[in-house]
């Protein structure tokens, strides 16, 4: 049947609607294809190619070199050494657990290190690369290299560890670095990413930590490219870090290590200050440990053998030990009494060995007492009555400023760690702290350092350079930082009186130069270098009527932590003072036998420039003392003392 005309003409134009509407169709589906295609190819290019290179590209911060610290003549004091390690990466490893029993096939690994490291690993970022093995041989480090297409995110590196040359000489000063623990995180509001790092290390005690800012420096930065299984392709770029500034310290390593072995075994400390401009040529705490231990990772056995040793090893005692400073203390007395106008040089005191007040007895410590005693001969032979009465008269809050002038009882501002302040006690300290009036037998006691009264050796040091130079001169530590030196502090007047200084120095020098002189035997037969010094015994004990009254026992017949402590200060030469030396020996006994030889010593390898010679010793001691000085444990090659060399 054929179709009309009209029938084919309605037909076409339904068709040609429908097409239409199809291609607007496809067109418009086109069209926001494109649109989305542009939008992925042209407008996030930038986005997707960053995405692409994340996945193929890690940055990795990369440590700097931590400053080093040297002395004031440039010997090394902490350094830094090569390490060999291994580090694994979580998110190129993948299977953590099955790399790591794959590396210790390649080298040894224990179960508890494989363990540790899984622990690690889930407790850190992802990115972050954790240790594996530490201190590698270098053949180890190699089978690591070689095996590295079947051990992915495991790198082998090269890196720097502290090391500490002069170990025990320095390692109270200087200190330690060790791993970034949590607590130390937690004491920080903004932490440098470098803390992030496992087992990047900081400082944990001295010199180390409070300057760690200083010898951290600032990290560096690398691209690496990493394959699909997470192993290191190529290093794409690398941006070097800011190292760590040097550091040069004050002290003069070889005096340090003489004064280090002269103390030898004893629980003691001894400092040694330049009086001109507060410099610390030595500042030692004996027995000492050996600080590259905890940089190791020190054993339990190692560390319970420090911590278990009554010496305590581990306290620095010389900036935190605090105490009595005994009759070391009797020139801030007699300065005291002398400024306020109390005494002269020549007022005289009488001393029959005891002084009565209140109904109580205050004995002197020689028994028979030393008749009548003006200032130098209260000094020179200690008559402990003499500043009872003197201390009446001036009374404890003149006493505790004079102190406070020279040094004591406050807290000096060094890079070091647990400085103490010490107590250079008053009226309102006593108040403040114990709620109680201050006694008339508080000051008796105060007066001849005993009672309330505590130093460091440090403050002692810093007390006896203030008496030699009558300037206020402070300790410093940091010679300098990089190449900027580090200006000495102020140093001005302590506004006393010439004469009146004079007058205790002059006590200070018959201490040890006149016939009667408690530190006579421990003087220096040279005139050139004769020096003036003042020794003391502190109790730790109370001595009773019944003890006094049979006869106190004798520091020997003690054990010994119930023996006094021995101190003794000193300043040289006399004529003309360079160095000024605090020694305190812990339960020691008798300052003048026991500390007065050391600070001798001491003062005489600081003023001579090497071993002490033998002509600067009393004839009758040179034998002694050649065995003795020949039989130190010097880590510095020095020419034996003989008597011929050194006469």
């Amino acid at each position: 049947m054929r179709r009309s005309a009209r029938d084919t003409e309605d037909s076409a134009k339904r068709i040609n609607r429908r097409a239409l509407l199809l291609g607007g169709g496809f067109g418009a589906m086109f069209a926001v294809l494109g649109a989305r295609m542009r939008y992925l190819q042209v407008d996030q290019a930038d986005q997707f190619r960053l995405l692409a290179e994340e996945n193929r590209i890690n940055i990795r911060l990369i440590p700097p070199n931590r400053g080093q610290i040297f002395d004031r003549n440039g010997k090394l004091i902490a350094g830094n050494e090569q390490n060999y390690r291994v580090v694994i990466t979580r998110e190129d490893a993948g299977d953590v657990d099955e790399v790591l029993h794959r590396l210790a096939g390649v080298i040894p690994l224990t179960p508890e290190v494989i363990e540790a490291t899984l622990a690690e690993t889930k407790r850190r970022s992802p990115f972050i690369p954790i240790i594996v093995a530490d201190r590698m041989a270098w053949d180890d480090l190699s089978k690591v290299a070689i095996n590295a297409p079947s051990l992915p995110g495991v790198t082998p590196e090269v890196g720097l560890s502290r090391s500490y040359p002069l170990d025990t000489d320095f390692a109270h000063v200087v200190g330690y670095v060790g791993p970034v623990s949590e607590a130390d995180l937690a004491k920080l509001q903004n932490p440098d990413p470098l803390l992030q790092i496992p087992e990047f290390q900081i400082g944990k005690i001295g010199v180390e930590t409070w300057m760690e800012d200083t010898l951290r420096g600032k990290a560096g930065s690398k691209r690496i490219e990493v394959n699909a299984f997470g192993r290191m392709m190529r290093e794409l770029d690398r941006v070097e870090g800011e190292a760590g500034q040097d550091i040069r310290l004050t002290i003069d390593a070889d005096v340090q290590n003489f004064a280090q072995a002269r103390l030898g075994g004893e629980s003691a400390a001894a400092v040694a200050i330049d009086v001109t401009n507060g410099d610390i040529l030595a500042i030692c705490s004996s027995p000492s440990f050996d600080p590259n231990l905890f940089v190791r990772g020190i054993s339990y056995k190692d560390y319970s053998i420090l911590t278990e040793n009554d010496h305590r090893p581990l306290a620095n005692k010389a900036v935190q030990g605090a105490y009595p400073p005994g009759s070391t203390f009797k020139m801030v007395t007699a300065l005291a009494a002398l400024e306020a106008g109390v005494i002269s040089a020549e007022t005289s005191v009488y001393c029959p060995g005891h002084y009565e007040m209140g109904g109580r007895r205050f004995h002197c410590w020689k028994r028979g007492g030393h008749g009548n005693v003006n200032l130098q001969k209260s000094l020179s032979e200690s008559c402990d009555v003499y500043y009872y009465d003197v201390a009446q008269r001036v009374g404890i809050d003149k006493i505790a400023e004079m102190g406070k002038r020279l040094g004591l009882g406050q807290r000096h501002d060094l890079p070091m760690s647990a400085i103490t302040e010490g107590v250079m006690p008053n009226k309102a300290w006593k108040q403040e702290r114990y709620q109680q009036e201050w006694r008339i037998g508080d000051t008796i006691n105060a007066s001849i350092g005993q009672g309330y009264v505590l130093a460091s050796p440090l403050q002692l040091a810093v007390m006896t350079a203030r008496v030699a130079s009558g300037r206020a001169i402070s300790p410093r530590l940091v010679h300098s930082i990089g190449d900027r030196p580090v200006p000495a502090p102020e140093a001005p007047l302590l506004g006393i009186d010439g004469s009146k200084l004079r007058a205790v120095r002059d006590g200070m020098n018959a201490v040890m130069n006149s016939q009667h002189g408690t530190g006579r035997s421990a003087r220096i037969a040279d005139e050139q270098l004769a020096f003036a010094g003042k020794s003391g015994t502190s109790q730790v004990r109370n001595i009773s009527a019944a003890e006094r009254a049979r006869g106190v026992i004798s520091n020997d017949d003690l054990p010994w932590e119930r023996r006094d402590h021995a101190l003794f200060v000193g300043y040289g030469p006399y004529a003309d003072p360079k160095v000024a030396v605090a020694v305190v020996v812990e339960h020691g006994g008798g300052g003048s036998s026991v500390a007065g030889p050391i600070v001798r010593d001491i003062l005489l390898r600081c003023l001579t420039g090497g071993m002490p010679p033998l002509s600067a010793y009393p004839s009758a001691q040179r034998g002694r003392m050649e065995t003795l000085l020949n039989g130190l444990q010097l880590r510095h090659t020095e020419p034996e003392v003989t008597a011929k060399s050194r006469a």
